[in-house]
């Protein structure tokens, strides 16, 4: 099966023909993906902006971390799953949509550099968990974090426009 039948077969279910046929149900899906993001940006910002050592300066970043890391998982699931179901509506269009694979591959670097955060710098938090400015490694991984997660919000908004 080559891929423009694998979307064919996508748009065609019965949860992507219901979606593309309400009145309701995409809008429905878009804003809790919506709120979603918001959630997901604005934990993470949290997060990369200790890691910077420009907020949240009277707080242990591996408490920040601890304390946001759920909200941000839970938010994260909500929107893939609303993406999904989105994405499963108009297969065929978000498949030759250059600004959504520019997206998927701003959210995949986002992931890799989440990994390399914790991976190296998160690895030794206890040794500059209080200290200001964090280390390095820790500002570089906060700074393409911010950068990396806005491009995708950005470019989300202009898929519809592509």
């Amino acid at each position: 099966m080559d891929i423009q039948s694998t979307l064919q077969a996508i748009e065609a279910t019965s949860v992507a023909t219901l979606i593309r046929e309400s009145e309701s149900a995409f809008p429905t899906l878009e804003s809790v993906h919506v709120i979603g993001i918001a959630l997901v940006l604005g934990t993470i910002a949290v997060v990369d902006l200790r890691l910077l050592g420009i907020a949240s300066h009277r707080k242990s970043a591996l408490r920040l971390i601890q304390e946001l890391l759920p909200y941000t998982w839970v938010a994260f699931a909500a929107c893939v799953i609303t993406g999904a179901l989105m994405f499963s509506a108009n297969a065929i269009t978000y498949a030759n949509n250059p600004v959504f694979w520019w997206k998927m591959g701003l959210l995949a670097l986002a992931g890799l550099n989440m990994g390399i955060f914790h991976l190296g710098a998160f690895r030794r938090i206890d040794e500059w968990d209080t200290t200001l400015p964090p280390p390095n490694r820790a500002r570089v991984a906060g700074f393409s974090s911010l950068a990396l997660w806005t491009g995708a919000v950005v470019l989300g908004r202009w898929i519809a426009f592509f």
